[in-house]
This record gives C-alpha cells, sequence and structure tokens, in this order.
C-alpha cells in the first residue's frame, strides 16, 4: 500500500541499502580488473569475463527465478535472495581458480535480477501517487551509491589487502542488508498466484518488447567503458594505480547526480528522458575518447558520463514496469536482464577492443556505437507511432 507521506518511508532507504550491496559485488570488479588478472596470471580481457558471467546469469537466470518466486510472499523472498548472494561472494572471496571464480559470480548474479525486480515493484507500492519514479529512483541509487563509495572502497581495500577482501565486504554489507529487510520491512501479504501463460503473456505487448530493446541498446555503452576505466585511466590519461580509486569517485559522484536527475525527469516526461539522456551518454563517451590522453579533461567527461549514464535508469526500468500488466515483477526483472545483457554486450566490446592493437584508447568510441543503435531505435519507433503514447507513459 502506498504511502500517504511525501518523504520516502524507511524501508525504502532498505532496499537501497540491499541495492548498495549488490551494486557493490556487480561493479567493484572494475576496480580490481589489472589486480585479478595478475593475481590469476590472465589477460585483462579474459577478467573481464567475470563481468560478463555476472551479467548474462542476471539475463538468463533472472526471469525464470522470477516466475517461480513470484507466487510466494515478498519480503520472504527478498531476504532469501541476499542470504545467497552473501554466500555467492564468500565463495569468491576464497577462490583462486579462475574457473570457481566464475560460478561464484553467476550464482551472485542469478540473485540479482528477482532482487531488483520485486525489490523495484515493493518500492513503488510503498510511496504515494507520483512518486513512483523516486521511488524506483531511491532504491537504484544504491547503484550510484555503490559506485561513489563501495567500488572505490573495494578498489583501495583490494590494492592494500588483496582483491579477496574486498569480496568478503562486500559479503558482510548482504549480511546488513538481509538482517534490516527481515526487521523493517512487513510481510506484503499474499496475492493472487497469476499462472505461468499468464505471466509470459506480458511479452506479447509490443511495447513492453520495444521497451526491453532499448534498454539492450541503449545501455550497452555504459560497460564496456565502466568496466575497463582502470586501463583506460592508468595506460591513456597516466594516472598512477593509486589515483584510481580517485577517478571511480568522481564517476561515482556523476552517478548519483544522474540518478537523481533522471529519476526526477522520468516522473514529469518520460518520453523525454527515454530519449534525452542516451543522447547525452553518447556525447560524452564520445569526447572522453577525444580527450583520454590528458588527465583532467578526462576525468571532467567520466564525471558527465557518469551523469548521463545513470540518468537512463529510473526511466528505463519505469517504462517497463508501466508495460507490466498482471506480471509487474517479471517485467521488471527482464529489465534488469536487458540491463545486464547490454553490460555483457559491453563487457565483450570492451575485452576486444582493450585486446586488440587499437587498445585501450578506443573503448570509449567503441562504447558509443550501441547506444547510437538504442537512440535511432527510440526514435524510429515513435516517429512510426509503435511507441507508447505520451498519456500512457508520461
Amino acid at each position: 500500500m502506498s504511502s500517504n507521506s511525501s518523504k520516502m518511508p524507511i524501508q525504502v532507504w532498505v532496499l537501497t541499502l540491499a541495492a548498495f550491496a549488490i551494486g557493490t559485488a556487480e561493479f567493484v570488479i572494475a576496480g580490481l580488473l589489472t589486480q585479478v588478472s595478475h593475481s590469476l596470471n590472465i589477460s585483462e580481457g579474459q577478467a573481464g569475463s567475470l563481468i560478463t558471467a555476472y551479467a548474462l546469469a542476471i539475463v538468463i537466470g533472472g526471469p525464470v527465478l522470477t516466475i517461480w518466486l513470484s507466487r510466494y510472499e515478498k519480503r520472504t523472498v527478498l531476504w532469501l535472495l541476499m542470504a545467497v548472494f552473501v554466500g555467492a561472494n564468500v565463495m569468491t572471496a576464497l577462490s583462486s581458480d579462475y574457473s570457481v571464480l566464475l560460478v561464484s559470480r553467476a550464482i551472485a548474479g542469478l540473485t540479482q535480477g528477482p532482487f531488483y525486480g520485486i525489490g523495484a515493484v515493493v518500492a513503488t507500492r510503498l510511496v504515494a501517487s507520483g512518486m513512483e519514479g523516486r521511488a524506483v529512483g531511491q532504491m537504484f541509487a544504491g547503484l550510484t551509491l555503490a559506485n561513489v563509495l563501495g567500488v572505490p572502497a573495494g578498489s583501495w581495500i583490494g590494492n592494500q589487502y588483496g582483491w579477496s577482501t574486498a569480496f568478503l565486504i562486500v559479503a558482510a554489507l548482504g549480511v546488513l542488508a538481509l538482517l534490516a529487510i527481515i526487521v523493517s520491512i512487513k510481510r506484503q501479504g499474499t496475492e493472487q498466484s497469476v499462472s505461468l501463460i499468464n505471466q509470459l503473456a506480458v511479452f506479447r505487448n509490443r511495447n513492453l518488447l520495444a521497451s526491453l530493446m532499448f534498454t539492450v541498446l541503449g545501455w550497452a555503452g555504459f560497460m564496456a567503458f565502466y568496466g575497463y576505466i582502470a586501463p583506460i585511466a592508468e595506460q591513456v590519461a597516466g594516472f598512477d594505480s593509486t589515483m584510481l580509486t580517485a577517478v571511480l569517485v568522481v564517476v561515482g559522484i556523476g552517478l548519483v547526480v544522474g540518478n537523481s536527475l533522471g529519476a526526477r525527469t522520468a516522473d514529469a516526461n518520460l518520453r523525454f528522458s527515454l530519449m534525452f539522456w542516451p543522447a547525452a551518454m553518447i556525447v560524452t563517451l564520445i569526447a572522453a575518447g577525444l580527450v583520454a590522453p590528458y588527465k583532467w579533461p578526462f576525468l571532467v567527461t567520466a564525471f558527465l558520463f557518469g551523469i548521463a549514464s545513470f540518468a537512463n535508469v529510473p526511466s528505463m526500468q519505469m517504462r517497463v514496469m508501466k508495460h507490466g500488466g498482471k506480471a509487474p515483477e517479471l517485467a521488471a526483472t527482464a529489465n534488469i536482464s536487458a540491463f545486464n545483457l547490454a553490460n555483457a554486450l559491453g563487457g565483450v566490446i570492451g575485452g576486444i577492443v582493450v585486446d586488440s592493437h587499437w587498445g585501450a584508447a578506443a573503448i570509449p568510441f567503441a562504447a558509443a556505437a550501441i547506444p547510437l543503435l538504442g537512440v535511432l531505435f527510440i526514435v524510429s519507433q515513435e516517429a512510426a507511432g509503435k511507441a507508447t503514447r505520451p498519456a500512457a507513459i508520461a
């Protein structure tokens, strides 16, 4: 039930904490990529496969798990997912074999899609009408805070005490989130079970499918750039490895600003938000590529990239949820899968480019290519009248 207060309820902040733990687990590898590759004696492109394995687990496993879990009480599902998440990150921390790391990362990834999808639905039900975009944005602010605090801290801890210590701390964050969910979030009550056929029927909605496709195309550039920001900053911009934490903090601050701006523009004008922010991300990627050899201009454009990239999240998630019909959790989780299919695609693109003769300097330009297709796709959908009408999405 929605809150009558204009303030964000504490339960949404608890979901933010959980998203912070999960986001740190997902993105901390970006600050540890070079260290992991040296520790395991593999290339940076191979180390980037840890990003891809995590993302593909979300893409494939997320919707399947959500279909199964949607019949159960939501608070119980959320804390059980966090318990599995904790175990997977302990497994990662204790592993020294590349194959085991891939498996543990995949297990952690399996929990993310259902948690974000179900958690986003719970968040919208905790706030007043008209605040749904901000509730989703608040929950996903955990991701941005993970990049401001979790990823830089994890990078610093990894450089000081070894990368496995960083994942042990991620597991500890997961325990805190698990306990907070049990203590603060009330049972959501029993809902009428929706059959498998009726849940899958939401994918007959052309607007939903177009939204998912747009998420994949519009978001792919994020991980292609962010997942390989360490080699770009060190090899091209000339930052010392000790400065990498500062670079990640600057980008993370941009992510926080972007998430807040994106949540407000999603509530105000969803169609505008859907087209403006991906275009802005493309511009910042190209700019970052042009100024990459220069430290401070690169830092400025990386900050602007942070703003433009995470401003996409609330609007992309809200559009999908509005077309979720009788299975909003499945639709929301499908969009998390779409985000992570984009992450996997971006990880593959970045890995190919960084190991090629073009090297890290070419990554920003390669990262801009797929989002450009996304912008052209959504514009063509609107022009052809196939996208959702303004009254339905604004």
